[in-house]
């Protein structure tokens, strides 16, 4: 803001834009995929309250709010976390989510700008429990040869811990190997854990969800998927988590999943992340054992993997630079250099099938070909904390280890170690990222999953930035402004995640896109359209349009705006202002090139103001060198799942 009369107005505009943002339609189920008849938007005869009623919200049954929350959560039970220090469990993740203050595994008080509106908490399910099992000498534990064993060496001293983990990395990640000779450890931690996160879940209060990781890396190449569930302990507890022991193919995986649903009636989805770090096996044009992709496949996958987790802790995948020459904002968070095994450098040709982008270009190829496309998925993003501690925020960023809390010697610890130090990643190139945001009408378990599975839902890089958008055929420049823009936005078009179908009479799609600053964060620097779409010769293409930009700068005829939105930062003090951007941006924007016999996919990127990398707020708080393998300054950002047409 440029004084204190603008300022003022700058905390109205907010108050008021959060409102219009949060106006906004629940939907019956899930099955719905985000469509909303205009019937849905008013009283229905059959409700309650009969004939005229004076409140305009009673029926409403749409999303008016939107919730934040990680869902890609570690505590103690993964043994890549306790087994290295990581001492905070279920409970402490719970309290730290809900907005408590508590202490974390190096000692230090940790608490969130803001308590999240909901948590998933998504152990390893491989060994799930080890950790607290060898503290607390579990019989179950020590009536295994082999647990009686691990539990032995790491009550031996430095030597014997050491000793005890590589055997548990050499035959649980490298040989694939279960080393115990019964799940009943894993299935007695599941039982507990299950109950425990009931008693955390309040329902429009706090939610507490379930779920584990399925973490297959074969030849080191990341393939893990986040399993979450809907449902509580009187269904979860019915089964155990699926490893990659008990199989090691996404088929399997969506095998136990459609076993799980059949069994509970219960509701199950799972969750790809880290492409970047799979180099090329993520989003393949062929199955896992090489051969060419079937529809029963593509089916099965978007099936059961509606969302993709877009950023975390291990870097972003929107996209890349060399895949996205002309996107001057492709070059964030790119970790770009080898597999998560740290044993095979990248190759060029493997970044198209590692990046959300590429993958959801690839998807209409696919679509075509085969009559589904596998990748039309939507966006969501999480830390992938390895200290149960959802720190996404830059100034409060608390690592993914133990050993990568804050400390002045963080930043120059492994990550990932490698024999080649061309292929090691480095704690200093972390981001600390991101949330989840969806739309949903109550903070409920229900209401959330419904949200993930119709794709209403939208990924940011750890702020709490808000956005929403519509596509339509008839949308008008004044729909913008409307009081209740969500209903115009519901009865007109289709929300994030949904479907475009039919273009008539020479109509063009139009979008209504409203976003607005987290009120503790940056201002906003631009909104962006981006716009992939299939040829009549079967190429892909991509496009990036402003449609929206901060401080009167104007979008030049071919959509872009050249001009920087400035940089507040001072970089020795890790601090910056308001005084550039602003708090909310909105615009009504109709695709100049559309061609209605291609089809195409639309998702909106919010870019914040440069503000202070975690790195560089480490520098000036321990008086260190800044690192020089990442930049000093960021533009956090949220990315909205698509909104597809197909003619």
């Amino acid at each position: 803001m440029k004084n204190s009369k603008l300022a003022a107005l700058g905390v109205f505009a907010l108050a008021a834009w959060g409102l219009c943002l949060a106006t906004g339609p629940a939907f019956a189920s899930s099955q719905e995929m985000g469509k909303v008849s205009a019937d849905d938007l008013t009283v229905s005869k059959k409700s309650a309250v009969s004939g005229k009623v004076y409140s305009p919200y009673v029926g409403r049954a749409y999303p008016d709010q939107v919730l934040f929350g990680d869902m890609h959560f570690h505590t103690n039970l993964s043994f890549d976390a306790g087994l290295i220090g990581t001492s905070l469990d279920v409970h402490d993740g719970y309290k730290v989510a809900r907005g408590e203050k508590v202490i974390s595994n190096t000692g230090q008080p940790v608490q969130l700008i803001r308590p999240l509106d909901f948590l998933v908490i998504t152990d390893h399910s491989e060994m799930m429990g080890l950790a607290p099992a060898i503290r607390d000498s579990n019989p179950v534990l020590l009536a295994d040869p082999w647990g009686k064993w691990v539990h032995e060496r790491f009550n031996a001293g430095p030597e014997g811990r050491m000793e005890a983990f590589a055997n548990i990395i050499e035959k649980g990640t490298v040989q694939g190997v279960n080393p115990f000779s019964s799940d009943e450890l894993v299935h007695s931690i599941w039982q507990d854990f299950v109950r425990i996160a009931d008693q955390y879940d309040e329902p429009g209060r706090f939610t507490a969800m379930t779920g584990f990781e399925w973490t297959y890396t074969p030849q080191g190449d990341n393939l893990h998927r986040v399993v979450v569930f809907a449902d509580g302990a009187d269904k979860t507890s019915q089964t155990a988590p699926f490893s990659m022991f008990d199989g090691d193919s996404p088929e399997k995986l969506w095998e136990f999943l459609a076993g799980y649903e059949r069994k509970t009636g219960g509701r199950a989805v799972a969750i790809p992340h880290n492409g970047n770090t799979s180099n090329g096996l993520m989003f393949s044009d062929k199955m896992l054992d090489g051969t060419p992709m079937t529809r029963a496949y593509a089916e099965k996958r978007i099936r059961w993997e509606p969302l993709h987790e877009m950023s975390q802790i291990k870097g972003d995948e929107e996209t890349h630079p060399l895949l996205s020459p002309e996107d001057e904002f492709a070059d964030f968070e790119n970790w770009d250099v080898g597999n998560l095994g740290g044993t095979a450098a990248k190759e060029e040709w493997m970044l198209q099938y590692e990046y959300a982008r590429s993958a959801l270009k690839l998807g209409l190829k696919l679509g075509k070909k085969l009559g589904v496309n596998p990748y039309k998925f939507g966006l969501n993003a999480s830390t992938d904390t390895h200290t149960a501690l959802p720190t996404s925020r830059e100034e409060n960023y608390f690592g993914k280890y133990q050993h990568t809390e804050p400390s002045p010697e963080r930043h120059n610890r492994e990550v990932i170690p490698a024999d080649d130090p061309a292929l090691r990643i480095m704690t200093s190139q972390e981001a600390a990222s991101g949330l989840t945001a969806v739309w949903a009408r109550e903070n409920t378990r229900g209401d959330i999953f419904d949200a993930l599975t119709r794709k209403e839902v939208y990924a940011t890089t750890g702020t709490r930035i808000r956005v929403r958008v519509f596509g339509g055929w008839d949308f008008q420049p004044g729909d913008l402004k409307a009081s209740d823009f969500a209903s115009v936005g519901y009865a007109g078009g289709v929300p994030m995640g949904g479907d475009l179908k039919k273009a008539s009479g020479g109509k063009a799609p139009s979008f209504l896109i409203r976003a607005l600053r987290d009120p503790d964060g940056a201002n906003l620097d631009r909104v962006q359209v981006i716009k992939g779409w299939l040829d009549a010769k079967g190429e892909t293409h991509e496009r990036i349009y402003d449609v929206a930009v901060s401080d009167g700068r104007e979008v030049g005829a071919d959509g872009r705006c050249k001009k920087a939105v400035g940089n507040t930062v001072d970089v020795t003090k890790a601090s910056w202002t308001n005084s550039i951007g602003d708090a909310v941006l909105a615009a009504h924007w109709t695709d100049p090139d559309f061609d209605a016999k291609e089809s195409a996919f639309y998702y909106v990127r919010v870019l914040e103001i440069p503000t202070p990398r975690w790195t560089t707020y480490d520098a000036a708080f321990y008086g260190i060198p800044l690192p020089t393998n990442v930049p000093a300054t960021i533009q956090d950002r949220a990315y909205t799942s698509p909104i597809w047409y197909t003619p």
